[in-house]
């Protein structure tokens, strides 16, 4: 396999278990009447189940990922998270976010040349 295809299904794992925080996050906002309801809800299970799969996504793409590489791809997550955030938890991205996701992107630019 060729090893752009590694590295997609690196960032694959990577945008989905930031779908999976995404779930976290709105289970957090919501109110239950137990501590064990806050824990075993719809939302939590599926975030676990869907950080399961991501882990076994990255574990299969270090196959053609260098090692080296597999942080850098990571940091993708932040870019990821406050993207979905702005969409599905209307949160704002502020100048000072938006800053640190620039460089975020330009390092993962600069470190794949």
């Amino acid at each position: 396999m060729n090893k752009t295809i590694f590295i997609l299904i690196y960032l694959a794992g990577v945008f989905v278990s930031s779908i999976a925080q995404i779930l976290l996050k709105k289970s957090a906002g919501k109110k239950y009447e137990s501590v064990i309801k806050e824990y075993l809800n719809p939302y939590v299970i599926i975030s676990y189940a869907i950080f399961f799969g991501a882990t076994f996504c990255t574990i299969y793409a270090y196959k053609g990922v260098p090692l080296s590489f597999g942080p850098i791809l990571a940091a993708s997550q932040y870019v990821f998270i406050a993207i979905l955030s702005k969409i599905f938890l209307k949160e704002k991205i502020g100048l000072k976010k938006f800053i640190g996701l620039s460089v975020i992107v330009a390092g993962i630019i600069v470190y794949s040349l």
